[in-house]
């Protein structure tokens, strides 16, 4: 699974985000910028992301996931 490949599912399932991804074997590191994200405790981000993704991770074809989720009011903060 190609990280193009892994970037076209989070869109599909968090479609309102913009994401970067990298991949080390199947290991995968996701940035991900989305107002999604607001009001969420860090937990409760990840938990979109893998809910996102949870037919790849059950099936072994991801087996693990670093991320990397911000807002953008958050990410802006982070830019200057």
């Amino acid at each position: 699974m190609t990280p193009e490949d892994v970037e076209k599912i989070l869109r599909e399932g968090l479609p309102d985000c913009e994401f970067v991804v990298q991949r080390d074997g199947s290991h995968y590191a996701i940035r991900a910028v989305g107002q999604v994200f607001d009001s969420k405790r860090p937990v409760q981000r990840q938990q979109l992301v893998y809910a996102a993704l949870k037919e790849q991770i059950a099936s072994g074809s991801i087996h693990a996931v670093h991320m990397k989720l911000f807002t953008p009011k958050e990410w802006q903060k982070r830019a200057q």
